[in-house]
């Protein structure tokens, strides 16, 4: 049969199953997409909006074992590990320790820049093709410190990505003043990176993506896949009332891909890197692009008048309710790098980012299942990947994509 006659089910309508969705049916493909939530509105709602096709440095570099035993001890610190939480992530650390040695990060570096380059383009491309190009903005990014000195604790990470082509400016305080008047003083050195993109509404270009998509024909339930079999040479989805057929299934359910894999027997280290945002309706100071406070890891972004202040680790698994303690860090370091910031009226989210030991997600087929495909595991790295993820998932159903080009993304990669 050709691949116009096949039937794909998509599990997750996140900004990466949304992605895929769009571009498979694209080449012909029927596609249907499976989630119990509206589309966009889990981790692609509330992200910080940051396209970042230069941050190839995974989470994991030389060294990380002496940062995040002083991090794990500090509850006010960008990552946080609950006591009670140890143990049960103790697996995942190990993995995540061994992906630290300078050869792997080498490796790990160069899988993200195949997987993210033209991906700023490429989310103009899609964002102009469904109608809402002017939420994707091309103003740069500019990352903060307060002075070289502090600049300097991150100088592997910035080196790696320059080695893979970021462009990076410096910037003196001088230079941020005029680029953002409202940054504090504090803040004297940086980096701007005038190639870097935002979103100046993730959970709008989801829902556009999701509308084109209805449009053109992908199919829409509203429903949890709590079960796949295969029968004969297709696949089986389960919600324990009812069940749907397809050729073939791409899993691309965030966190909840875990507990789909793990009814295979498929086992997979996927952990919630628990993410918080505070935003501000009416902030009373304009930023014209994202702006990084580097040394305390959040992320400001202007979206359409408001300001979404993003960032912080937590791990705690996903069912743990807010650490509200968690999002009024965020309160106090925007204000520590903004003038004149008001918080009036804001809100506050926590989300799940499903992230991988390696910072690499898990993109393409399940060994010894056929006709099962995986989409999921971007991080801190979701909104960015996912055009490139559906374009290469749709080359590899579409047989176009070489076993090469998917092996360092491979499931069974920590077996």
């Amino acid at each position: 049969m050709s691949s116009q006659q096949k039937s794909v089910a998509i599990i997750g309508a996140g900004i990466v199953g949304l992605c895929t969705a769009h571009s498979l049916q694209k080449t012909g493909w029927k596609v249907t997409v499976f989630d119990a939530q509206d589309p966009g509105s889990q981790c692609s709602f509330g992200n910080a909006g940051a396209l970042s096709e230069g941050s190839v440095a995974p989470l994991a570099m030389p060294g990380v074992i002496r940062q995040a035993a002083s991090m794990l001890l500090d509850n006010t610190s960008a990552l946080h590990v609950p006591f009670n939480y140890w143990l049960p992530s103790l697996p995942w650390f190990m993995r995540f320790i061994a992906a630290s040695r300078p050869e792997r990060v080498q490796q790990i570096a160069g899988a993200l820049h195949g997987l993210l380059s033209g991906s700023v383009q490429h989310h103009q491309e899609l964002a102009q093709e469904i109608g809402c190009a002017h939420l994707i903005k091309t103003t740069g990014q500019l990352h903060l410190y307060p002075d070289p000195a502090s600049r300097e604790q991150d100088q592997a990470s910035w080196q790696l990505k320059k080695a893979f082509g970021l462009e990076m400016h410096d910037v003196d305080r001088g230079a941020i003043a005029e680029l953002e008047p409202a940054v504090h003083e504090n803040y004297r050195s940086g980096w701007f990176l005038p190639d870097e993109g935002w979103v100046t509404d993730p959970f709008q270009y989801a829902q556009a993506l999701a509308q084109s998509n209805a449009q053109a024909g992908v199919e829409f339930i509203n429903t949890a896949v709590s079960t796949l079999h295969r029968r004969d040479e297709q696949w089986v989805l389960h919600n324990g009332q009812q069940s749907w057929q397809a050729d073939q299934v791409v899993i691309c359910a965030g966190m909840g891909s875990r507990e789909l894999l793990a009814t295979l027997k498929q086992p997979v280290p996927l952990e919630s890197q628990r993410g918080y945002h505070v935003q501000a309706p009416h902030p009373g100071v304009s930023l014209s692009r994202i702006v990084v406070l580097a040394d305390r890891k959040i992320f400001m972004n202007p979206m359409q008048g408001a300001l979404r202040i993003a960032g912080t680790v937590e791990f705690g698994g996903a069912k743990q309710p807010m650490n509200t303690k968690r999002a009024m860090l965020l309160k106090d370091h925007a204000l520590a790098g903004l003038d004149g910031l008001n918080l009036d009226g804001y809100t506050t989210w926590m989300g799940h980012r499903p992230c991988m030991p390696d910072s690499l997600p898990v993109i393409g087929p399940v060994t010894d299942q056929p006709g099962l495909w995986c989409g999921f595991g971007h991080g801190h790295l979701g909104l960015t990947g996912s055009v490139n993820t559906g374009r290469l998932l749709t080359r590899a159903l579409n047989g176009q994509a070489g076993a090469e080009e998917l092996a360092p993304f491979a499931l069974d990669r920590f077996q």
